[in-house]
């Protein structure tokens, strides 16, 4: 019997990455789609070698042809990080409004089953605590972190409408904070940013007073709530994270004690509409999927802070990517 074929977009990225390795462990043949515009190739060079594995070089806001049967397709294409969104806000706008339509598009022609990657995010500096999926947000459309937020926003409002007009079966997962192997050390968010900082003997920059929280979960609970989701008969959004709350003034002194770094905690102003907390509510999760986050915080930041360290000492003090502001 032939194997199924599932797309992934986003896939030299961090969450793509390991999406490509689950489904090629559960049988799948699988087909990467990347512009590399944020993504790394060496992400999934370990699956070139792979008969059942292709890539192909390609920005999905412009069509997107795949020739062949194709049952799922998993859109994770989009920065994801303040430090990439803020410097390419159009690129961010246009993957998930146009990326997520031609994706949805290729659903509805290949009669493929699609799960789209939304995000916390949607849910912006949040009035509801802790935040379940029908909490509808309070995001700021015209602020600095409006380009990123507003895009998945609209990518789950166009999700719904080829859901309830063309019957395409979809399915959204609004991720929470995840953090593990192949994160990029200079990506700009909290986890990465203390080790980096750590690894390169700074001080550790916390803003704000510190007191504004996170919750953290391991991409092996992650990408196992996501196959769950994909695989189940649920289509309204999904949270999935970690509800593992702390604050970013503690999780900096874990960092701190975790590296055995002799650098102290410098405060710095808080960005414009920084969340002040974020912390899932995953009784859908847990009742739809049967999923619980199993890795705790001290075990996975282990396995993250043993990745970094082990990366040549140059990409410690690389410095973030300069993007192509192409419209």
């Amino acid at each position: 019997m032939s194997k199924k074929r599932v797309l992934i977009t986003g896939a030299a990225g961090f969450l793509g990455s390991h999406l490509c390795d689950r489904f090629i462990k559960e049988g799948f043949h699988v087909i990467g789609m990347d512009n590399l515009i944020t993504g790394d190739l060496r992400n999934i060079e370990h699956l070139f070698k792979l008969e059942h594995f292709e890539f192909y070089h390609h920005d999905v806001s412009k069509f997107i042809h795949v020739p062949g049967e194709l049952h799922y397709i998993l859109h994770f294409a989009s920065p994801a990080s303040p430090i990439d969104y803020l410097k390419i806000p159009i690129q961010t706008l246009k993957v998930g409004s146009l990326g997520t339509h031609n994706c949805l598009g290729l659903a509805k022609a290949k009669g493929a089953r699609i799960l789209v990657a939304s995000t916390s995010e949607i849910y912006g500096d949040p009035l509801v605590h802790p935040q379940n999926e029908e909490y509808w947000g309070n995001v700021n459309p015209v602020g600095p972190r409006g380009v990123y937020d507003e895009a998945k926003r609209f990518q789950e409002a166009m999700t719904m409408a080829y859901h309830t007009f063309h019957g395409v079966e979809t399915r959204i997962v609004r991720i929470f904070n995840t953090y593990g192997p192949r994160m990029r050390l200079n990506d700009g968010r909290a986890l990465p940013a203390f080790i980096g900082q750590a690894l390169r003997g700074e001080d550790l920059t916390v803003f704000g007073d510190g007191s504004q929280t996170r919750s953290f979960c391991f991409v092996d609970d992650l990408i196992e709530g996501i196959y769950r989701l994909l695989m189940s008969d649920y289509h309204l959004p999904v949270n999935v994270g970690n509800p593992d709350e702390i604050s970013l003034k503690e999780f900096a002194e874990e960092i701190i004690a975790l590296t055995a770094t002799t650098q102290k905690i410098v405060y710095k102003p808080l960005p414009v509409d920084d969340p002040k907390q974020r912390q899932p509510d995953i009784t859908r999760a847990k009742e739809i999927l049967g999923w619980i986050p199993k890795v705790s915080r001290k075990d996975g930041l282990k396995v993250t802070y043993e990745y970094f360290k082990s990366l040549p000492k140059e990409e410690w003090f690389k410095q973030p990517k300069e993007f192509i502001a192409k419209a």
